[in-house]
């Protein structure tokens, strides 16, 4: 892709994106045009049981295939002749100002597969000011992420049990996160065959084919898992609310029983946390209902990435609805956005804010803070130009109006 962009897209861009000299970006990333194109390099580079564990879903990963299929549901309707020079991306969520729509989700283990996986995105998320959410399941410390990313938020896996919720909860106020997110769709361990066929576990097991995949990809053995060794000690769950449990290992984690989460929960959890608290995993219209009588100030609305149950619905076709009985909560969304199309699409039928994880994940993996920043840089020219061919200068502009079903009358 050319480092070339036009006067009018540069104007349109934050300075941290538009600004960069285009020799910062790594030889290794110049072949790669889009989010997907991540995909392949990083199956090349990370173990298989690594890159499975990232790249799957659930059963017959029909959720996953549905997230992707929703956005072909809808088809633009340009308005022309109207002047877009002076466009920008900017957007208010929880009354903070940021420069991007979009912002990386909670995703666990991600220092297995980039160096420093946390650090990295929390960094450069914090560069582009946006938002960077730190998974419960990482194997960083959650105040050091708050340290390097002053953006960052923190996702918690609970269970419903008050002596595990509050000290948590506690902890990552003295961190100084601003927003806690309670994951909420994760009642039971879902059924990610794939796992299984592809060797990972969580913590990992010693095996022979695990050093054989290892073995077989030399330069994350060196590069991400030798060099975390090195410099780190061995990576652990740090975040969870029990002890610290190495992520390679016979130890077992606990398991707990997630399944007595329930509103109540939730209710004790916004007494004690004095920031912005977030449900993610909701899809339902009345719990949206709910969730705003419980005093929630956000919702995520995601199928977990097409995690978790299959044949969930896509959350995109869950949009309108949950934005009728929102009020005045928040409203975001993850699972399945790969293009500065679907960002759009998404904010036209009421979200104010998306997340993208596995392409950010992948581009971590093969080139650190560059590859995230490519990435970053990618899907906001491409945002950018589609807003100028849309015919709208904000985000803010991208209304329901602009949408057309793709099948069936007008």
């Amino acid at each position: 892709m050319s480092d070339t962009v036009t006067q009018a897209s540069q104007a349109a861009m934050p300075s941290a994106v538009a600004t960069r000299p285009a020799a910062t970006t790594p030889g290794r990333l110049k072949g790669i045009l889009c989010l997907e194109d991540f995909e392949a390099p990083a199956r090349r580079f990370l173990p298989r049981p690594i890159f499975g564990y990232i790249s799957g879903g659930v059963e017959t990963n029909a959720s996953l295939a549905g997230n992707r299929a929703a956005f072909a549901e809808y088809n633009f309707l340009p308005r022309v002749l109207v002047g877009t020079r002076a466009r920008h991306q900017k957007t208010t969520l929880f009354g903070r100002s940021y420069d991007l729509p979009f912002g990386f989700p909670p995703m666990g283990g991600t220092t297995l597969a980039a160096y420093m996986g946390d650090s990295v995105l929390a960094k450069v998320a914090a560069e582009l000011n946006t938002v960077m959410i730190q998974s419960g399941a990482s194997l960083t410390p959650m105040e050091r992420v708050r340290e390097i990313g002053p953006t960052a938020w923190f996702q918690a896996y609970l269970p419903g049990d008050p002596e595990i919720i509050t000290p948590l909860v506690e902890r990552a106020q003295r961190a100084g996160f601003e927003v806690l997110v309670l994951t909420v769709d994760v009642q039971v361990s879902a059924n990610r065959e794939n796992n299984v066929r592809s060797g990972y576990s969580s913590p990992l097991k010693p095996t022979p084919r695990l050093a054989w995949d290892g073995m077989l990809r030399p330069r994350w053995l060196l590069g991400t898992f030798g060099r975390t060794i090195l410099n780190h000690g061995m990576p652990h769950l740090e975040n969870m609310g029990f002890p610290r449990i190495p992520i390679l290992g016979y130890v077992e984690r606990p398991r707990w029983a997630r399944d007595g989460l329930c509103w109540e929960h939730v209710e004790l959890m916004r007494r004690i946390w004095k920031g912005k608290l977030v449900l993610k995993g909701v899809l339902s219209r009345e719990d949206v209902r709910i969730a705003r009588e419980s005093g929630v100030d956000g919702i995520l609305v995601s199928n977990h990435g097409g995690r978790q149950l299959d044949g969930t619905v896509a959350p995109l076709r869950m949009l309108p609805a949950v934005v009728s009985e929102a009020g005045g909560m928040a409203i975001m969304m993850d699972s399945g956005i790969r293009r500065g199309t679907d960002v759009l699409k998404a904010l036209a039928l009421g979200a104010q804010f998306v997340f993208v994880g596995r392409p950010f994940l992948y581009a971590a993996a093969i080139a650190g803070e560059a590859g995230v920043r490519h990435g970053a840089k990618l899907l906001q020219e491409e945002i950018s130009r589609d807003m100028a061919m849309l015919g709208i200068s904000s985000v803010t502009e991208m209304k329901r109006e602009l949408l057309v079903p793709s099948h069936g009358p007008i």
